[in-house]
């Protein structure tokens, strides 16, 4: 934005101090006329002790020359030892300023770490600090997500690519087989496509928030993925009481069916159980999705959120195995809905999700839609 051009900070705290000191000084020149020389009365004036004595003509002329003297070195003073004092005041802010201008260049790695006391501007470059942080991190998780997903949408358009030289090079060649790999990949990438999409509609938090029931989306999800359920002898079962809380039921929809069909997916082997409870107290409505299966090491645990982890290599052949995004996916819809998630392997195999989320929306993008 183009502004007009302005006086700096420090010239404007140099002109501050120079006019107060130039201001303190003529009160204080007020103050001698007013409780001194107003009282030396006008005319000569003859004391026994001595000759002559000055009146207030003589003492006026006298001292006007030595005040004007004076007004003018606190003017001058005031204005080098202002220019002087507001450059070390504002040295810190020169420095934040430089963080900045290097941030708006790309440089996000910069980091100001100011010394000294807490004051203001030590609180400043420490939230600046912050901030930069958060923001390289955040490029960075963009970064990587942009990489990994060009990678996953490159697969499947490589593998329609191939079987269509395939059919066009062997005429041959069963084209039924061919059209059935061709429509499994494309429902790949379709499907990936949307997910990237729903995933970057919940970071945005582009959408309206209103008052739902976790319990009776809880019971939604279980019913759609229970034959899925069925199909791998697994054991579906919904518990809890009416669990009020506030956001989007579409998205909060999809959160509940990724983790219920994560929990059935990577529960290996057969025969086991999935265990969905929700709940709410104190201001916070909880959704518990616990599932058996084999071991999860606590190491690989953190890394289960990030896009594109599959947890098991089963589970990356099946035919319900995903993109890769399902607990990504969570985590975003969670964090758009200002909640926890939190993951805790089971001892004897499986894991356990909870999810927490504010009953009233007390959270600081409680307010409408986003």
């Amino acid at each position: 934005m183009d502004r007009a051009p302005g006086f700096s900070v420090r010239l404007k705290l140099t002109i501050s101090y120079a006019g107060f000191l130039f201001v303190a000084g003529l009160f204080m020149l007020a103050v001698v006329w007013a409780f001194l020389i107003r009282y030396v009365p006008v005319g000569a004036i003859t004391i026994a002790s001595c000759k002559f004595a000055p009146d207030r003509v003589t003492l006026v002329r006298g001292f006007l020359p030595a005040a004007g003297a004076s007004i003018v070195f606190l003017l001058l003073f005031g204005l080098l030892g202002g220019w002087f004092l507001a450059g070390r005041m504002l040295r810190p802010l020169t420095q934040i300023t430089n963080a900045a201008r290097m941030a708006a260049g790309g440089s996000l790695s910069h980091r100001i770490r100011m010394k000294g006391p807490q004051d203001e501007f030590r609180e400043l470059s420490d939230v600046f600090d912050t901030m930069l942080e958060q923001l390289e991190s955040h490029v960075a998780e963009q970064q990587r997500f942009a990489a990994n997903a060009s990678h996953e949408l490159r697969t499947p358009l490589a593998i329609s690519r191939t079987l269509l030289d395939v059919a066009r090079n062997d005429p041959t060649r069963d084209r039924a087989e061919l059209i059935e790999r061709l429509h499994n990949v494309n429902t790949r990438a379709i499907d990936l496509t949307e997910a990237l999409l729903l995933l970057s509609r919940s970071d945005r938090r582009s959408f309206t928030r209103e008052p739902v029931d976790l319990s009776l989306i809880a019971e939604e999800a279980a019913e759609t993925l229970l034959p899925l359920a069925e199909q791998r002898k697994i054991t579906l079962e919904v518990t809890g009481d009416a669990t009020p809380a506030i956001g989007s039921a579409a998205l909060l929809l999809r959160m509940v069916t990724n983790l219920i069909q994560n929990a059935i997916v990577h529960n290996l082997p057969s025969d086991g159980t999935v265990t969905v409870h929700t709940e709410s107290q104190y201001g916070v409505s909880t959704l518990r999705v616990e599932n058996t299966g084999i071991p999860v090491p606590d190491e690989v645990v953190p890394t289960l959120t990030e896009p594109f982890q599959r947890g098991t290599e089963r589970a990356r052949t099946d035919e319900h195995a995903g993109v890769g995004l399902g607990l990504a996916i969570v985590h975003s819809i969670v964090r758009a809905h200002d909640g926890t998630l939190e993951l805790v392997p089971r001892p004897d195999g499986g894991l356990v999700v909870t999810v927490r989320l504010p009953v009233a929306g007390s959270g600081p993008s409680a307010n409408g839609s986003r």
